[in-house]
C-alpha cells in the first residue's frame, strides 16, 4: 500500500496544478444571461482616446491610442506618438483583421498578433455564456474564445466591468483590468501576459 502513494501523491499534485486560477473562490450557478456585452467602447459617436504606454519585448512606446466604433463589431484603433507620426492602424469588423499600417520597427508577426488577440478581447461587444460563477463581490461569465475561454468579471454592486482574463483550459494568458467610475467609459485600462513580456496601459484623455 506504501508504494501505490507516490503514484497518488502525483495525481492529486497533476490535478491541483491543472485548476484555474480564475475561478478560485467563486461558486458555480445556474446560467442567468445567455449572453454578455462589454459596454466598453461600444458607443459610436464618441472617440476613445488614450494616453498610452506600451512596453514590448523591453522596447518602450508611448502616444496616443484612439479608439472609434465604425458600425456593429466594428472598430479602428490607432496608435501614434504625441506628436501625431502613426506607429500602428487597425481594422477590426467581426472575425476580419486589417493591418492599414505598422510602423517597421514593431512589424513582427509575433507583436502583430499579440495585439490582434489583445485587441479583439478588448473590443468585442457580445458573448455567449458558457457558465456563470458568483461571490460576494462579483459576478463572473464564462465564455469561448477560439480555442480559449474569457471571464468577465461584473461587481455585483454596481454592474461595472472590471477585468476581462483570457484562459487555456488550466492556465491564465491575458488579464484586462479596468479602472471605471461608470458602466460605459473606462478610465484606466491595463492589459497584461502571464508568459510573454508586452503590456500595455492606457488612460483617458483628459482635456485640462
Amino acid at each position: 500500500m506504501i508504494r501505490f502513494l507516490p503514484i497518488s501523491f502525483l495525481i492529486l499534485l497533476i490535478f491541483s496544478s491543472c485548476a484555474l486560477k480564475t475561478t478560485q473562490g467563486l461558486r458555480d450557478v445556474p446560467i442567468l444571461k445567455k449572453e454578455i456585452q462589454n459596454p466598453y467602447f461600444s458607443n459610436a459617436e464618441k472617440d476613445y482616446v488614450y494616453k498610452a504606454k506600451l512596453d514590448i519585448y523591453g522596447r518602450y512606446f508611448g502616444g496616443i491610442l484612439i479608439i472609434k466604433k465604425l458600425g456593429p463589431e466594428k472598430h479602428r484603433v490607432v496608435f501614434t506618438t504625441e506628436f501625431g507620426s502613426k506607429l500602428f492602424d487597425f481594422l477590426f469588423e467581426g472575425e476580419t483583421f486589417t493591418k492599414n499600417f505598422m510602423l517597421e520597427e514593431m512589424d513582427k508577426n509575433i507583436v502583430v498578433n499579440t495585439l490582434r488577440k489583445d485587441f479583439e478581447i478588448l473590443l468585442s461587444e457580445t458573448a455567449k455564456v458558457q457558465q456563470q460563477y458568483v461571490s460576494e463581490e462579483v459576478e463572473v461569465y464564462k465564455t469561448r474564445d477560439e480555442n480559449r475561454f474569457n471571464f468577465y468579471f461584473f461587481e455585483n454592486e454596481n454592474g461595472i466591468l472590471k477585468k476581462i482574463v483570457n484562459t487555456s483550459k488550466s492556465k491564465e494568458k491575458v488579464i484586462v483590468s479596468f479602472d471605471s467610475q461608470n458602466v460605459s467609459i473606462a478610465d484606466k485600462i491595463e492589459i497584461n501576459h502571464s508568459n510573454i513580456k508586452l503590456k500595455i496601459s492606457l488612460e483617458i484623455f483628459k482635456n485640462e
